[in-house]
């Protein structure tokens, strides 16, 4: 048979090898063939290690990542904790090595794979690995991790899944003991448990097994790097221009606040703006148990409690601050949260000469706040009536501020209240503002309410004449159609 047979044979059978019409190809010039499109690919790392188009590139992203991580480990690892060395230089060596760790793999990688490789490495030597990215996004308020493989997010007020994931149950345990020694805190079998803070004053608590059933358990409360300022809040909506006006002069007339809410609500956030009401030639000392408050005045002392070590000794309550800090000659005392047996001697320091103090408490509404104060005042120890313990509130608390968390997630003031004294065996409270829940919400089903006022003149604006201090009587002014209860 001819050559010329032949071919006209194969161009005749079915099957891949069938000739594609010429109309097809309308200029082919100008379009590379598959032949030179298949030349023209540049390999994926899946491709480069995996040498299959079939492989997972996450996988093959994951095993190269962990080869470098576990090289450049071996080479700078003893550096890694040189307190000599700064954040930067730090930063700078692993980026040398990290570089000089590849080149030497002889694996040809892109520049956005290069980066890629880069920040994830150093994202797990000297960052938080995949939290990083999270921590980094000024539009999540709080990071929640439960067990390696799942992660959610809080973004404007609403939880949602992230994509971020961690290799492995211990590296995840790697980047929650990262974070506590740092804070010269441990967490291992012994303390399973632990509260800490990062370097920008993010709340941090972690739980491991075999507390965590399903694995290491981590929540980063974030603080902003930038704190909230009032007008901050006034965009927000959780406070209105008559609200901030009559809290300033709560705060100069050195009224005793106390700021009530849920986990979550923005607690210590409002009392960083109330502090920075406080005047600057005022001595202030803050105790907390982590320190997140960021108060702007120069003259601040800020002390924050220690757990005991593992033998159970060298703890410092906040209830040991608390006193000492009696001996501090202090104008102002803001204690971050009570919720033990210091409530006590936080109001015993309001009703001895140490006006203008604050403090939050985990309670649901002002009333609730009232009797979170008394049953924390019984654990103090000192097995006192009721009654003695009301009239110490009653004395002490001038106001208190209610947050909540909406539906829609947004975080309001629903009341400013009163403490007016006692009737009976009753602490008296009277609602100067609160939210207006009857104004619905819009179509996006975000509140349209906001607090109004009563109505009622409350009984401290005659200290606030004493002082000199004024208001505006239209402060106290129904807003037309407005509805409170």
């Amino acid at each position: 048979m001819s050559l010329s047979r032949r071919l006209n044979r194969i161009q005749q059978r079915p099957g891949p090898f069938v000739q594609e019409p010429l109309e097809d190809h309308k200029d082919t010039a100008s379009q590379p063939s598959r032949l030179s499109a298949a030349a023209q690919h540049q390999p994926t790392i899946r491709e480069r290690r995996a040498g299959t188009s079939t492989a997972d590139p996450e996988n093959a992203f994951r095993e190269l990542k962990g080869e470098a991580a576990k090289k450049l480990y071996a080479r700078i690892g003893s550096r890694l904790n040189d307190p000599t060395l700064t954040e930067d230089q730090l930063h700078s060596i692993v980026r040398a090595e990290l570089n000089r760790v590849v080149e030497e793999a002889s694996i040809p990688l892109s520049a956005e794979e290069r980066q890629r490789l880069n920040e994830s490495v150093r994202d797990d030597l000297l960052g938080y690995g995949p939290l990083q990215p999270l921590l980094e996004d000024d539009s999540i308020t709080e990071v929640m991790v439960n067990g390696p493989d799942v992660i959610y997010i809080e973004r404007y007020g609403h939880l949602e899944p992230s994509d971020a994931r961690f290799s492995s149950e211990q590296h995840l345990r790697l980047i929650i003991e990262r974070i506590v020694s740092r804070m010269g805190r441990r967490i291992d079998e012994s303390t399973p448990m632990v509260d800490a803070r990062l370097p920008d004053g993010s709340r941090v608590n972690a739980i491991i097994p075999p507390l965590a059933f399903n694995g290491s358990s981590l929540t980063i409360r974030k603080f902003g790097k930038n704190p909230h300022t009032v007008e901050d809040l006034l965009r927000f909506g959780t406070l209105t221009p008559e609200m901030t006006a009559l809290l300033e002069a709560c705060v100069n007339a050195n009224l005793n606040i106390i700021v009530s809410g849920g986990t979550g609500t923005g607690k210590t956030t409002l009392l960083n703006v109330l502090s920075s009401f406080i005047p600057n030639t005022e001595r202030i000392i803050t105790i907390e148990d982590s320190v997140e408050l960021q108060l702007q005045q120069e003259h601040v002392v800020r002390l924050e409690s220690r757990p005991p070590n593992v033998e159970g000794k060298g703890g410092v309550a906040i209830r040991d601050l608390l006193r000492n800090s009696l001996r501090m000659r202090p104008d102002r005392i803001v204690v971050g949260e009570v919720r033990g047996g210091e409530s006590l001697d936080m109001l015993q320091a309001m009703n001895t000469g140490h006006d203008g103090s604050m403090s939050t408490v985990h309670a649901n509404s002002p009333r609730d706040a009232i009797s979170r104060l008394e049953t924390l005042v019984l654990m103090a120890g000192m097995d006192l009536p009721l009654r003695p313990i009301r009239e110490q509130i009653a004395s002490a608390v001038d106001v208190i501020i209610q947050l909540t968390r909406l539906r829609d997630g947004t975080r309001r003031v629903t009341a400013v209240t009163e403490v007016q004294g006692m009737e009976a065996d009753t602490v008296t409270l009277q609602d100067v503002f609160l939210f207006d829940y009857s104004a619905s919400v819009d179509a996006n089903g975000r509140f349209l309410g906001q607090p109004v006022s009563t109505g009622i003149r409350p009984r401290f604006t005659e200290r606030f004449e004493d002082l000199g201090i004024t208001v505006s009587p239209g402060i106290f002014a129904v807003p037309e159609g407005a509805t409170t209860l």
